[in-house]
């Protein structure tokens, strides 16, 4: 892992574990996400719309088998769906901004249910353009959301009625690759979220 990200991603985490450096610690939090999103912008900015659609690495084991557009599709998904249907309980920016019809893409899920070419395929169909939009929105709403919890809102469940619409909304596939992630976030409590698809995810796709 990158040095100065897993300096930030420790520090981070000791901090927002103790009530007198809580809110240290969601500073550190923004710190560490304006880094990885200053990567985002460079390979915006550097690679050409080709270079978002390949998979050097396709039969490789781990993150770096997937296609750029699809990993940074895949982060902010993830995050869009935690921060608002299971933490906030409120609209997904997703859907508030239309974003499936302005992205251009055939699905509304964490696209976990996607392999090989299927995600050469997939990436291909997006408009970076309006993806670059949807991630800069969801991760500013994101911050707000964890600016506004207090050290005592970390220890909440995920109320099991959250869970229940999470599945309505069908925005997880119900392929074994991608259910396995509504377990996966509901039994955690709202300090392991933070310690996952808010930083730590980020940092494991960027990289690689």
């Amino acid at each position: 892992m990158n040095g100065v990200w897993s300096e930030l991603n420790k520090k981070m985490q000791q901090q927002i574990k103790k009530k007198d450096t809580y809110e240290a610690g969601v500073i550190t939090l923004i710190d560490l996400r304006n880094q990885l999103m200053e990567v985002l912008t460079a390979l915006n900015e550097a690679l050409s719309r080709e270079d978002f659609n390949a998979i050097p690495f396709i039969n490789a084991e781990g993150y770096h088998s997937k296609t750029i557009a699809y990993s940074i599709w895949h982060i902010f998904r993830i995050e869009d769906i935690v921060a608002h249907t299971l933490i906030s309980g409120d609209e997904q920016i997703f859907f508030r901004g239309n974003y499936q019809k302005r992205i251009g893409s055939p699905i509304i899920t964490t696209g976990n249910e996607l392999a090989k070419g299927q995600l050469a395929v997939f990436s291909s169909q997006l408009n970076l353009k309006e993806l670059y939009s949807y991630i800069l929105e969801v991760k500013d709403s994101t911050e707000k959301t964890v600016r506004g919890l207090s050290y005592c809102d970390l220890k909440k469940k995920i109320p099991e009625e959250r869970k229940e619409l999470l599945m309505h909304f069908d925005v997880v596939s119900e392929d074994e690759k991608a259910n396995w992630l509504i377990d996966y976030w509901c039994n955690k409590d709202i300090l392991g979220l933070i310690q996952m698809p808010f930083s730590r995810h980020w940092i494991m796709h960027i990289e690689a």
